[in-house]
Parts: C-alpha cells; structure tokens; sequence
C-alpha cells in the first residue's frame, strides 16, 4: 500500500519537530521542555496545515457563515 505524499511529509515534518525540540531542551538542558514545546509548535502547525489543505483558511468564511 503507498502513502499518499501528504502524508510523508507530515510524518517528515513531525520527526523534524521532534529532533529540534530535543535539541532545544538540551540546550536548556530540560529534555522534556523542549520536547513539549515541539508538540506545541506541531500542533499549530498541524491545524494549519489541515485548514489549508481543506481550504478553510480563516475564522469569518462569509461564504459559509461561520461566524461568532
């Protein structure tokens, strides 16, 4: 079974959050910050990445409605 590209590079994207996080939290020699703070940084990215796939960029879409 292939992966679709997308899902390759949201893999590659991840594993690279992970590294960098681990090397930030040994620069501030607090592995578990850095890593936490990868997560944080992932899932912002994540939500983004999904929002433009799906092409639901922004929070007041007039054609759709979706207001508060």
């Amino acid at each position: 079974m292939k992966t679709p590209p997308r899902t390759g590079f949201r893999l590659l994207i991840s594993a690279g959050l992970l590294v960098i996080g681990v090397v930030v939290g040994l620069i501030f020699e607090n592995v578990w910050l850095g890593v936490l703070l990868a997560v944080i940084v992932w899932f912002g990215w994540f939500l983004g990445f999904e929002s433009r796939r799906g092409h639901n960029e922004g929070v007041n879409d007039e054609d759709h409605g979706i207001e508060l």
